[in-house]
Parts: structure tokens; sequence; C-alpha cells
């Protein structure tokens, strides 16, 4: 049935951005996952729409993956297609009507976002600077980081609706942003672009709290492995590292899946880890801080093909 699926899609996508069994290694921050039996990459609209309603149509199994910076592919690889987005969708630029307004394309990275902001003297972005992923998955997320959030500037959203059949702008406060959580989480619409609003700022004085966040970051974090960020998401009480501390759980180790001597709360690939080497330090730490606290944590990271 995929290859039929595959065969309609070769039709609106070029051969080149049509790549069969591709390795999520090479498309996760993880550096982890098998093959996925597709992964397409539309860069437009149009390409993206078709695309869809092509595996809707053909009830064929299929994923969006942004800079699949959240995301643990199982080893054995994801059965059906993987589709990414990039062109049209990487891009970023400012409101004519309004200087304080950005259009960024969801798959443009947050780091390559704020250089720009930064360069246009545009402040409120600073936090999410050096969070290794893209304006699709943060907005998905509402990913935040040193007190700030993506609900914070995001002031609407272009989405598709999940069988490319409906395009439509949502409000920022209709986005239902919590901690971890929008409303695409919930009704799998899928964004496009978002209406980013900054305020004025001095680009040297802007630059400089970035470098001071970035610093913050590099000395308090394992930025030299590769990582899905925070594995666990923040409990009702408390803190996912610093339950994961306090179990005595820091250099714990399953193959290649190490949790981080630097900051307890990721776990890291330290040298050559599987996706089950991470699932089995996983299932570890859950184990243990409930043991320890009386806390089950529950994972931020995407579990793709696999499960604790």
């Amino acid at each position: 049935m995929i290859k039929e699926t595959l065969t309609k899609i070769a039709k609106v996508i070029p051969e080149d951005r049509l790549l069969v069994d591709e390795p999520m290694s090479r498309h996760t921050s993880f550096r982890i996952g098998g093959p996925a039996a597709a992964l397409v990459i539309a860069e437009n609209e149009e390409e993206l729409g078709a695309v869809l309603r092509i595996c809707t149509e053909d009830a064929a199994e299929h994923l969006i993956i942004g800079n699949g910076s959240n995301f643990l592919v199982s080893d054995e690889g994801y059965p059906g297609i993987m589709i990414k987005l990039g062109g049209d969708f990487d891009s970023i630029r400012q409101d004519p009507e309004d200087e304080c307004k950005v259009i960024v394309g969801t798959a443009r990275l947050l780091s390559s976002t704020s250089a720009f902001l930064t360069e246009q003297g545009l402040s409120g972005f600073e936090f999410a600077s050096g969070i290794p992923g893209s304006i699709g998955g943060a907005v998905f997320m509402n990913a935040g980081a040193y007190g700030g959030e993506m609900k914070d500037v995001v002031r609407s959203v272009r989405v598709m609706r999940p069988d490319g059949s409906e395009i439509k702008e949502v409000a920022g406060d209709k986005m239902e942003f919590s901690y971890r959580h929008s409303v695409l989480e919930d009704n799998g619409w899928l964004a496009l672009a978002a209406v980013l609003e900054l305020t004025k700022d001095d680009p040297k004085a802007i630059s400089a709290r970035v470098a001071e966040l970035q610093a913050k970051r590099n000395a308090k974090q394992p930025v030299n492995y590769p990582s899905a960020g925070s594995t666990f998401k923040r409990p009702k009480v408390g803190y996912a590292a610093a339950l994961i501390d306090e179990a005595g759980l820091k250099g714990y180790r399953v193959g290649g899946a190490m949790v981080s001597e630097k900051h307890a709360g990721f776990v890291i690939n330290a040298g050559g880890a599987t996706a089950e080497d991470v699932l089995a330090v996983m299932r570890h730490i859950r184990s243990e801080v409930y043991k320890n606290s009386g806390t089950m944590l529950e994972p931020e990271v995407r579990l793709i093909n696999c499960s604790l």
C-alpha cells in the first residue's frame, strides 16, 4: 500500500525530495532512529496540502517532523511517511505595515529567527535563541526557557487541516497555550507560519542578552552531546531534573545513553546510543524517581514507534 501512495506523491514532489528508507538518525537531534518508509520534503502549501490529501485518501500512516529536536524514533524506524517542511516554510520577513511584527515559516530554526530579530532590533525572543528546534515545534508545544514562552510573542498562527483540505488563521489567544501545550496537540492541525510581535530595542543590547542566556545554557546543559532537550516534563510539584538528581541518577548509563552528569534533566547520546538504550534509561529514571519521591515523570520527548 505504501508503494502506491509514494507513486502518487511522486507526481507532486520531485524525486530528490522523496527519500525512501531514509534513516531518521539523519533528521533528529538525538542522532538516533531507524529508517522511515519514506521522507518527503514539502516546500510550499500546495505541495503539503497535496501530500496530506494523498496520505489521508490512502489511509497511509504519516507524521510531520520539524527539526527533529524533540523526537526519539525507534531502532526499527517508522513504517509510514515522514513529512518535512522546507522552502517557503523556512522564510522570515517583517510585516510591511508593522515593523514590530514578523511573519516566520514554521520550518525556520529558532536560532536563525533570533539572529534575524536581533539584527532588526526586535526584542522579546531572546529566551528562545538557544532552543534547538524549529518555529513549528516551538508553537506546537509552547516551548519556553528562562521565563519566556512562545505564547508571549505569538499573535497568530496560519494552520492547515490534517487532511490538507483547509487553511485558516488562528489568533494567539485561541491557541490554548499552556505549559508545553497548544491546541494543535489536541486537534492535529499543522502550523504553517506564525506572526510574532516584538518590541523595538537596541540590537547591541539584544545581542548582549542573547549571549548571556547562551552562556548560561552552555554552563548548565550538555550542549556538546546529542539529545532531545529536557527528557521529562516538569511535574506538578518540583522539577524533573532535581527529582532525578535526588534519586542519585546522574551518570546512570545503558549502552550509549546516559543521564547527563551536567544536567540530570537530559538523557544524552554519549556515543552510539540506540533508541532502546534511551528507553531503558528513561524507564529506570521513572521507576527510581517514583520510588524515591512518589512522582511519576511523564516524557517530554515524543516517542515515535516506541513506548515506555
